[in-house]
């Protein structure tokens, strides 16, 4: 094979799109003893390409849980669990943000795409949703493969358990 041939097929297979199928599962938020008993495990199985961001991983997680508004959120990848300060952080920049909290985000969501992660099958990481309410998801990486030309991604594949309110209406759970 000459060098001009290998070099073309190294190029084919780096830019190759790769496909991640991740499962997210709400693990909190604020939800009622009564829904959590009805719905012990809430997931949805979402497909993304490796050239999308976490930008379009946070819409399709977004859609798939029925959310109503946009808040703040950010992806963890490494450490330990929520907050563990040796997770590498990607979130939304705000300029507000960027004055206060210099070096806080290890990148930006909407510039961050999923093939950079060198994400693993098994892997999990974290998304926090809504700083306030603090919705936390954990996704696990079940599977990476080359992706099919001309589908639509992200899509979701599966849903396990009902939806949780974005918002609980306190007066009609007493």
């Amino acid at each position: 094979m000459t060098e001009n041939k290998a070099k073309t097929n190294k190029q084919s297979k780096t830019k190759e799109k790769m496909l991640f199928v991740l499962e997210v599962f709400i693990i909190d938020g604020p939800m009622t003893e009564k829904f959590i008993e009805q719905n012990p495990v809430v997931s949805r199985t979402i497909e993304i390409r490796s050239d999308q961001t976490l930008a379009n991983l946070h819409a399709a997680i977004f859609k798939a849980f029925e959310r109503e508004e946009e808040h703040m959120y950010e992806f963890q990848i490494g450490g330990k669990g929520p907050h563990d300060p040796q997770a590498k952080r990607y979130g939304l920049s705000t300029p507000l943000q960027d004055q206060l909290e210099e070096d806080q985000y290890t990148g930006n969501v909407a510039q961050t795409k999923i093939g950079s992660l060198n994400l693993k099958i098994d892997q999990n990481f974290g998304y926090w949703f809504d700083f306030g309410d603090d919705w936390w998801h954990q996704i696990d990486v079940m599977d990476i493969k080359k992706a099919t030309p001309r589908k639509r991604y992200p899509k979701v594949t599966d849903k396990m358990g009902v939806s949780p309110p974005q918002y609980i209406d306190w007066d009609e759970e007493e």
